[in-house]
């Protein structure tokens, strides 16, 4: 029998899916899962990007006559995390409701805001410090996208396979940080875009004046924006099994373990963006000397390909095993990197620092990978132990929205460890109080995972 176009992946809306069928995933599925996989990639890395670029922005203000106090500039590496996680509360449900090659198209598309009115505003040093806010804000727009992307994805995989393709779909979307962190400090120095990009701007630092075109940190993005939200809305699908209303995935929000793994997942994933987003500031206060945006990517680049290394781990030894010691090990590093600052201004190491910092980051990636596998696991074993009729769709749907609402409450992380890094450093001098509450944090996280998913005999072992 022919299969009709619309179920055989060749239109835009697929009516017949069914991974976990051996002889359909064979046949058919695996292309389709695939090609929907690597446009989702790019779009997911440039969202990352986007909703990042404040943190390598922030950095070069002063230097071109903005006058902006230390807290202001924190703020503004904070906030796109901020409206990013509330953000993904809503996105997290909508590709089940609107369609998955629908909001990807539609969400990249909105970067679109963000990234061309940085690169105005910060052409003018009297732009009002409450503008800037509101393009911090909505550079939350690429926040959010991590959860529609993360949920739309879960569907087109079959259990087995999860771990790994959330893990890729993550970690080398996550690499929208660190290209970021890295294509930023380069395009600034160039006039890219010839008169179309506005007149360059006077940096001025060490009594030594070069022309910088900072605006190039928004704009360089907008042609791939415009590419990868066309490759989404020609080149992926949308599951009508993956459909949902919202009343249909609320059911979460009654699961305790829903709210167990949001807390495990600020702890992985709101540890990775968050150390993205402040820990260029931290090291510009904490060692002076050195020029953050040398070293800031290398962070976020080590948590993002650690993140399917992660998946890959978690499918073969279990998501909760791998989660339990990442956590052990994030509360030893994060010590570490304490042990190598400088106090009242003496002493310290900046090469001990950054390479506690990099083993933190790839903890976070593995993490956010393991954290991620778990959900799945734990919704198909609760109705499994419910005796729900056709459990697997019905689980598929719950753990979709579970993966994508944990991504909205782990993003959090993102504001609350960038604001706890300046309060820390506005109080006391130094961000240490607030590696100490991190720390006391990952205990917390550590303890959770082993008594409900690791241990012997635990409540839901995955």
């Amino acid at each position: 029998m022919k299969i009709p176009a619309a179920e055989s992946g060749n239109g835009p809306i697929i009516n017949d899916w069914r991974p976990e069928d051996a002889d359909f995933w064979a046949q058919t599925g695996r292309t389709i899962a695939n090609r929907n996989l690597w446009i989702s990639i790019p779009n997911l890395l440039l969202a990352f990007s986007v909703w990042m670029v404040w943190s390598m922005v922030v950095v070069k203000l002063p230097d071109i006559g903005f006058t902006y106090s230390k807290d202001q500039l924190f703020w503004l590496a904070s906030l796109p995390a901020l409206s990013g996680a509330t953000l993904r509360i809503f996105y997290s449900f909508l590709p089940s409701i609107v369609g998955g090659r629908r909001f990807t198209a539609i969400s990249t598309a909105s970067l679109l805001i963000p990234a061309i009115g940085i690169g105005m505003a910060v052409q003018d040093p009297s732009t009002p410090f409450s503008m800037m806010l509101i393009l911090a804000l909505l550079c939350g727009f690429g926040g959010g996208n991590f959860s529609s992307s993360m949920s739309n994805i879960s569907f087109f995989f079959p259990k087995a396979q999860k771990g790994t393709a959330l893990g890729l779909n993550a970690g080398l979307g996550n690499l929208g940080v660190s290209v970021m962190q890295f294509v930023v400090p380069v395009v600034i120095t160039l006039g890219v875009f010839g008169a179309l990009g506005g007149e360059p701007q006077t940096f001025t630092k060490g009594g030594i004046e070069k022309s910088i075109w900072l605006q190039n940190a928004g704009y360089i993005w907008v042609p791939f924006i415009i590419a990868s939200a066309l490759a989404a809305w020609f080149g992926m699908n949308d599951l009508v099994s993956a459909r949902s209303s919202f009343k249909e995935m609320s059911t979460i929000f009654k699961d305790k373990h829903n709210w167990l793994m949001c807390w495990l997942y600020i702890g992985t994933f709101g540890s990775f963006i968050g150390f993205s987003a402040g820990l260029a500031l931290v090291m510009k206060v904490s060692f002076p000397d050195i020029d953050p945006i040398k070293f800031a990517f290398l962070g976020p680049l080590v948590g993002a390909l650690a993140r399917p290394i992660g998946g890959v781990l978690s499918d073969k030894l279990g998501g909760a095993r791998v989660t339990l010691w990442t956590f052990l090990l994030m509360i030893v590093t994060t010590l570490s990197v304490l042990q190598f600052l400088p106090q009242n201004g003496q002493g310290g190491s900046f090469n001990g620092f950054l390479y506690s910092f990099l083993v933190l980051f790839a903890l976070t990636g593995i993490g956010n990978a393991s954290t991620f596998q778990m959900i799945p696991v734990i919704y198909r074993n609760l109705h499994l132990n419910w005796g729900t009729k056709d459990a697997d769709p019905i689980a598929a749907k719950e753990a979709a929205a579970a993966i994508g609402f944990a991504g909205a409450i782990g993003a959090y992380g993102g504001f609350f460890i960038p604001k706890a890094f300046g309060s820390s450093i506005k109080a006391f001098g130094g961000p240490d109080i607030a590696l100490y509450a991190f720390t006391g944090f990952y205990v917390s996280c550590l303890l959770i995972t082993w008594w409900y998913y690791s241990r012997k005999g635990a409540e839901m072992p995955c």
